[in-house]
């Protein structure tokens, strides 16, 4: 890295994440965006076969199985004298509550619609999540090389379903078979598809008005007809508004073709914002922390363990928020515990390198044996603390059952250390020794299963728990101590040692919120509330 100050090393940070539906071509998109960077030297498709095809960000053996992704992993590659950091997040549903948690270190995100299908169910949550952050979406409409809908009716499902300004920076020429490119509404230059050549879309460029030697007669007269309207009609596109949150530019292509690629890559170099500022509680006092600032700070957002099969390693993804971070240095945590910095991990899926210096925007992993949590926040005072990372009421609930009883201890460890990775949620009955882990979605609980028996070697059964829901409780400690004696069979700590209401039924719940007014059952919970 050159050796310029800090703060101009900061303004060079992009860090965004990959949102979008499962099977819009999240993976695939990452993957090539990767390799038209330079950072690998062929892009895994995700249903490729063989170990040297496998895809680079899906690391975990479910993840190659079953060609999704379920763990968010992080990716730093440089562009244009930029430094990128990729924040990938889970494809499925199940895992809403990982995605949200990486979304909070991101400063921007790629929004993926498959051009068949437009805006589904999972894209509206995720856009909900980055409304919550503020977090600026850029849109990359996929899959032109197949039938689509039509341009404008895309651009009109963005704006009702997601209530986003639509600024078109391209308008493709058809779509499917007949697909033959697309049109640079900034440059007025065409972009040809050529699906036989296999190579990155840039450089190959012509004027506008020699389109036509290029295509078709019907599809140059659509191609006329749809820019026509889409400079007559559609917004142009506004920095500020986009930064606000209110607009959309849209990128159309094919990640599969690799076609439209580099375009986006450097429309993240040109228009995507660097490291925003960051709410925090300093020195107990409400404040925000700049990039540019001095102290180096940063918080937790992903705890990570057994990324190494041949090493019981647990890492902590710290996203940067202020300062010029160096190997060795010490910091504190917001609860007062220090440690050293000595081996600072800057990762590429699984591959990883020591990092001797990083900066604000930047996402270190930091190895540890269990200091540091999701939600954590560190600097170099300690006194730093970011606003917290909530916990979700989960939607399943499972009874952990062990074929061997005497590896109790070995369970315990084993779901402990998943809680804190954010992989389920753990509760501890007061009363009875069988631990009940929560979970969003049930393909959560196979990656557990599969975990607990791979990673750790125990021979566990999930099956059905007594309960359907759980709340958090919120209250005085009188109150909530006088609740618990009387729903002793129903009362159960999380992994911090909160209280927790375990229900039989949403009717349970609702009737205890009449009978314990000064009470709160909580369905989110916020670790540094």
């Amino acid at each position: 890295m050159s050796a310029t100050s800090s703060g101009e090393e900061w303004a060079k940070r992009r860090t965004y994440a990959i949102i979008s539906h499962p099977d819009a071509g999240k993976t695939t998109l990452t993957e090539n965006l990767l390799f038209a960077a330079g950072s690998i030297r062929m892009a895994g498709q995700v249903r490729a076969r063989g170990e040297n095809r496998r895809t680079r960000s899906d690391w975990m053996k479910i993840e190659q199985d079953r060609g999704i992704s379920v763990s968010a992993s992080v990716m730093t590659y440089e562009h244009r004298g930029l430094t990128f950091n990729l924040l990938d997040t889970p494809g499925h549903e199940d895992f809403s509550e990982d995605t949200y948690r990486t979304l909070t270190a991101a400063d921007s995100a790629i929004m993926v619609l498959d051009a068949a299908r437009g805006v589904e169910p999972r894209t509206l949550k995720l856009v909900e999540v980055c409304r919550l952050r503020d977090i600026p979406i850029l849109t990359f409409i996929n899959k032109l090389d197949r039938e689509a809908l039509a341009p404008e009716e895309l651009l009109d499902d963005i704006q009702d379903k997601l209530a986003l300004d639509t600024a078109p920076m391209q308008w493709p020429a058809a779509s499917g078979k007949r697909f033959g490119g697309v049109m640079d509404l900034q440059t007025n230059e065409f972009i040809p598809f050529r699906p036989d050549e296999g190579e990155m879309s840039s450089g190959q460029r012509v004027p506008a008005d020699q389109a036509g030697k290029l295509l078709s007669p019907d599809v140059y007269a659509e191609l006329q007809e749809g820019t026509e309207m889409a400079r007559e009609l559609c917004p142009e596109f506004n920095p500020q508004s986009y930064r606000e949150g209110h607009m959309t530019p849209v990128y159309f292509g094919s990640a599969l073709r690799r076609f439209g690629i580099v375009e986006l890559l450097d429309a993240l170099a040109d228009i995507a914002p660097g490291p925003q500022t960051e709410k925090a509680v300093i020195r107990k006092a409400p404040g925000e922390v700049t990039p540019g600032g001095k102290e180096v700070s940063g918080f937790v957002f992903k705890v990570q363990a057994n990324m190494d099969p041949n090493h019981r390693d647990r890492v902590a993804f710290l996203r940067l928020a202020s300062g010029k971070f160096k190997r060795g240095m010490k910091l504190k945590t917001d609860k007062g515990k220090a440690l050293t910095v000595s081996s600072p991990i800057m990762f590429f899926a699984q591959d990883r390198e020591i990092a001797d210096e990083a900066f604000a925007g930047d996402v270190i992993g930091i190895p540890n044996h269990g200091l540091l949590r999701v939600g954590d926040s560190l600097s170099e005072s300690g006194e730093i603390l970011f606003a917290g990372i909530p916990n979700f009421a989960p939607e399943i609930l499972r009874r952990a059952r062990l074929a061997d009883p005497l590896k109790a201890k070995h369970l315990k460890k084993a779901l402990e250390s998943l809680a804190e990775e954010g992989v389920t949620q753990l509760f501890r009955p007061v009363i009875g020794g069988d631990f009940i882990v929560g979970a969003v979605g049930q393909l959560q609980i196979e990656v557990m299963a599969e975990r607990v028996a791979v990673e750790y070697g125990l021979d566990v059964t999930f099956e059905a728990a007594p309960y359907e829901l759980a709340r958090w409780i919120s209250g005085s400690d009188g109150d909530i101590e006088k609740f618990a004696d009387r729903h002793k069979s129903a009362i159960a700590e999380d992994i911090d040692g909160d209280p927790v209401f375990l229900a039989k039924s949403a009717w349970e719940v609702s009737y205890s919120e009449e009978k314990w007014p000064d009470l709160k059952f909580l369905r989110a919970k916020e670790r540094n509330s």
